[in-house]
């Protein structure tokens, strides 16, 4: 990826979101049934927004969203106005994660926290949480780990390019990725766990959580879904 595709102000924090346009079809398509696809896309769309609103409160940083695909540039920069705007490059995640961190650095960043778009509920003061461990010289590689063997967040001080020789999008990516930082030496601080949407069951734990909460977490999913029925089960 080359610096000219970045548009960022040198500062020493780089908060940026992984995130693809949202498309029938083509985003939260493991959702599909019980949603239609639209509906899917729709979901998608919201809980982006919510982690964008989630970046907003962490203090200090530059934010980015690197997007997918290269021709979402317009939606991404109505969507998420004032961010920084990276295209992502390369032919797996793990390989479009290694160049959003390589060329980061390259440009000047200290530290870089890159998070997932499909924890909408995530709390707020793990972000923060995030980068205060990277602010400690004892800490390498920061790990945000999902319920499901993978990973919501992850940061470094400098670019270890060997974390992201995993094969991503399975049960354990965290557990190859600790392992790959084990190899290398690397000191490691888990962030605590969270869960991410990808299925069905997390779809209703989603519900069960922002019915329970209350108004104002994560208000542009909570108030999709309650357009939504919920699944007959019958």
């Amino acid at each position: 990826m080359g610096i000219g595709d970045w548009r960022l102000e040198i500062g020493e924090r780089l908060l940026v979101l992984m995130a693809k346009q949202p498309r029938p079809g083509y985003t939260k398509t493991r959702l599909s049934p019980p949603l239609s696809a639209e509906e899917a896309a729709e979901l998608y769309r919201c809980f982006l927004r919510d982690k964008l609103a989630q970046m907003a409160q962490v203090e200090g940083v530059q934010r980015a969203v690197a997007f997918l695909p290269p021709e979402a540039r317009e939606y991404f920069a109505a969507l998420a106005p004032g961010f920084a705007l990276i295209r992502q490059k390369g032919r797996d995640l793990a390989e479009r994660l290694r160049n959003v961190f390589a060329n980061a650095f390259a440009q000047g960043y200290r530290q870089v926290l890159a998070i997932d778009g499909d924890s909408p509920t995530l709390p707020v003061a793990y972000l923060r949480q995030g980068f205060r461990r990277l602010d400690d010289p004892a800490v390498d590689v920061v790990l945000g780990p999902c319920e499901d063997g993978g990973y919501y967040a992850i940061g470094m001080k400098r670019l270890h390019p060997t974390l992201f020789d995993v094969t991503m999008s399975t049960p354990h990516v965290l557990r190859d990725t600790l392992a790959q930082a084990e190899r290398a030496g690397l000191r490691v601080a888990l962030l605590p766990t969270w869960y991410d949407v990808d299925t069905p069951a997390d779809l209703e734990r989603l519900r069960a959580e922002l019915a329970a909460s209350g108004a104002g977490k994560a208000p542009r999913t909570a108030a999709f879904l309650r357009t939504i029925p919920k699944a007959d089960k019958t």
